[in-house]
């Protein structure tokens, strides 16, 4: 079931104290740290007439999000521009408007775009997409994951700790996702609206909790609950502990 393109995403808050990251569409150069303009290349769309009352969702849409827990802010260009600026660890960028085709998607460090740690072509149809930067770069195992966000409530799990073993996610003490890996997300999963307690055991452990919240979701709309940080923090990283970040991904229904 394809995303709707007749309203923009929204935000909506996870009980527990975890809120969820904003799924609204810039359209370009609406953030504040992005350089690109729609006269270049003509790749840039921006269909909302300047009378509209609703804002007009593009044919495609990218956000960024920073699951890289021993990596420094980044700087993020797309084809050259740069889109975000200082993008700090578990930060999730708004969606950002694009036309579908290839772009060429460069991450630097912070005010140093000589030190380039990710630069490769990408191609985007006509979806939505978060592009999350996982892995470790003491490692050299620091690469970006492509994910469609929406494609059918719906509820994905991404496991992007890295020091964390395969784990199994229970949503009021059955499990709905077994023996998910380092790097690995999950396809969305249909869920009944409703209230859920979500927890995180080893896999295989039911008993030893990793992590437990409460989660409210909502009709007609598509979720992503990310695992990242470290279960065991280094000294210099001892804030970036375990922790899972659930983010509204896109609405679907009626009239799409």
């Amino acid at each position: 079931m394809p995303v709707s393109r007749r309203s923009a995403l929204k935000a909506v808050g996870a009980a527990g104290g975890l809120t969820a990251a904003s799924g609204t569409v810039l359209a370009v150069g609406e953030h504040e740290d992005d350089e690109r303009t729609k006269a270049k290349d003509d790749k840039y769309t921006d269909d909302k007439p300047d009378d509209a009352d609703e804002p007009v969702v593009p044919e495609a849409a990218v956000r960024v999000a920073h699951f890289a827990p021993d990596a420094p802010a980044v700087d993020v260009y797309i084809d050259g521009d740069r889109v975000l600026s200082a993008f700090a660890y578990a930060d999730v960028s708004p969606y950002l408007e694009i036309a579908p085709g290839e772009y060429t998607v460069t991450i630097t460090a912070a005010g140093d775009p000589q030190a380039v740690v990710f630069d490769g072509d990408v191609e985007f149809g006509s979806a939505f997409y978060t592009v999350a930067a996982i892995g470790e770069l003491g490692a050299d195992t620091f690469r970006p994951e492509i994910l469609v966000d929406a494609g059918s409530a719906l509820v994905r799990v991404a496991h992007f700790s890295p020091d964390a073993p395969a784990v199994d996610v229970l949503a009021d003490g059955e499990a709905v996702v077994e023996n998910l890996a380092f790097e690995e997300s999950t396809n969305y999963l249909a869920v009944p609206a409703g209230s859920y307690e979500l927890s995180i055991t080893p896999a295989g452990d039911p008993e030893t909790v990793v992590a437990s919240f409460d989660v409210d979701v909502d009709p007609q709309t598509a979720y992503t609950a990310y695992a990242i940080g470290y279960l065991e923090p280094p000294e210099e990283f001892e804030d970036r502990s375990f922790t899972v970040l659930p983010t509204v991904d896109g609405e679907f229904g009626a009239g799409d």
